[in-house]
């Protein structure tokens, strides 16, 4: 239940939190984005032009979505009309549609629907909004932390610009934070500034919520300034951000993945602790694992795919934190391991041509001939068993489908153990090429 002191300050006045009260008033003001808003960027030119056009604009959270939108309704002089989706439906949407129609039929001025989290919104909810873009009503602002190309339409997309939002740097940070301890009137040492940076993960409005917290118990405590020390004590540690589901989270694993592939022990140990910080299931990160270890590393080194089935069932007998350490060995495994997509290439191939191909009956010398029916049938006939045969290998044989030719899928690399396979594979192709041919219907047909 809220008090009056949750609500009002010790004047009496309406409490603001520091993230709104330090809200840009002027593009001069916005911290980070120069790619988009200096001089001669995108909505900087837009702006400078006096024409708006509808847009989306895709970033992580406190990066200045909103605000953009606000300060470029405010340059255009524009009306401002904010749904969000996450409390927002069609009936809203119609609500702003007649606002919009009544500003202009009435006041002539243009106006501006910003949708914030409008990957919330559903097919139908998106399309509400597109004669009335088309017909250029209003302007149309979304804000998204999802990649657009799932969360948004396709013709809502056609009729918006993607402009993409970055976290803040840390120099970006620092400046805010900054601003947010003069706005407090409390000292800060640039430790301390860089600490709150730490905490705030390139998230503007998590930096001024920290600077608010730690302002206050500063205030509490009689201090004047705020050291790094005191940062640690006051503000508690917020996790990383990491979106289970979202954008970040796939681009984590991206990473995680193209790292091990590309031999890097060290930035594969990077992304996998980085997600375990962020709170990735670490049970999927063990799946994942045992994926890389089959598609990336193959028969290069067999052993890799029996270390990520280790490291998993370690995860399962340990949990967190012990059964990290698994993980960790496993990836490291797994990053210095020879390479070879062979296998995943072969595999892939197969697919497709099976996808294709029709149902070729099995050969009947390869049948299983359990009864005498079936052997009066010619099932199993002419089968040479390989064990009998010089080298364990019967030379010249087919075991593919009458007719077919012989694919040549799996191609083994030059690395690791695919090397004595390529040489192996080579030398059986050589006794099959000195091998006689076997005339058609004796269990021959195809090429070997």
């Amino acid at each position: 239940m809220s008090t009056s002191r949750d609500l009002f300050g010790a004047s009496g006045e309406v409490y603001v939190p520091l993230a709104e009260r330090l809200r840009p008033k002027t593009l001069d003001e916005m911290v980070g984005q120069q790619h988009l808003l200096g001089e001669g960027k995108p909505i900087r030119v837009a702006l400078k032009a006096g024409k708006p056009h509808s847009m989306i604009l895709w970033g992580p959270p406190g990066v200045g979505k909103t605000t953009l939108a606000r300060l470029m309704a405010n340059a255009f002089n524009a009306e401002f009309i904010a749904i969000s989706a996450v409390l927002a439906g069609v009936k809203e949407i119609r609500e702003a549609v007649e606002r919009a129609r009544l500003t202009r039929d009435q006041y002539g001025r243009a106006t501006i629907v910003f949708v914030d989290e409008v990957h919330r919104f559903n097919k139908a909810q998106q399309d509400a909004f597109l004669p009335h873009v088309e017909s250029g009503l209003f302007t149309f602002i979304g804000a998204t932390t999802e990649n657009p190309s799932f969360e948004v339409i396709g013709a809502l997309l056609s009729r918006a610009q993607v402009y993409v939002l970055e976290s803040l740097g840390p120099e970006d940070l620092d400046r805010l934070i900054e601003r947010g301890f003069e706005a407090e009137k409390v000292d800060s040492t640039s430790d301390a500034r860089k600490r709150i940076a730490e905490f705030a993960d390139g998230d503007g409005r998590r930096a001024l919520n920290l600077v608010e917290q730690v302002a206050q118990a500063a205030r509490v405590e009689g201090r004047r300034g705020a050291d790094v020390d005191f940062v640690n004590q006051v503000a508690q540690r917020a996790g990383r951000r990491f979106d289970k589901g979202g954008e970040n989270y796939y681009d984590q694993i991206s990473a995680l993945h193209k790292s091990v592939r590309g031999s890097d022990p060290d930035a594969s140990l990077y992304w996998l602790v980085r997600m375990l910080d962020g709170g990735v299931d670490p049970r999927y990160l063990a799946r994942r694992m045992i994926r890389m270890a089959s598609e990336d590393i193959g028969l290069a080194d067999p052993r890799a795919l029996e270390v990520a089935i280790n490291a998993a069932e370690v995860y399962e007998r340990l949990g967190t934190p012990e059964g990290e350490l698994a993980l960790a060995e496993c990836v490291i495994y797994l990053a210095v391991a020879a390479k070879s997509n062979a296998v995943y290439v072969a595999y892939n191939a197969a697919r497709a041509f099976i996808a294709e191909d029709g149902t070729r009956p099995v050969p009947l010398h390869i049948r299983n001939a359990p009864t005498k029916l079936m052997k009066s049938l010619g099932y199993g006939k002419d089968y040479r068993y390989a064990h009998d045969e010089d080298e364990g290998y019967a030379a010249g044989e087919s075991y593919f489908p009458d007719g077919m030719q012989r694919p040549d899928w799996y191609q083994p690399t030059d690395r690791g153990l695919e090397t004595k396979i390529r040489e192996r594979l080579e030398h059986l192709r050589a006794l099959d090429a000195k091998a006689p041919k076997k005339p058609a219907g004796e269990g021959g047909k195809g090429s070997p």
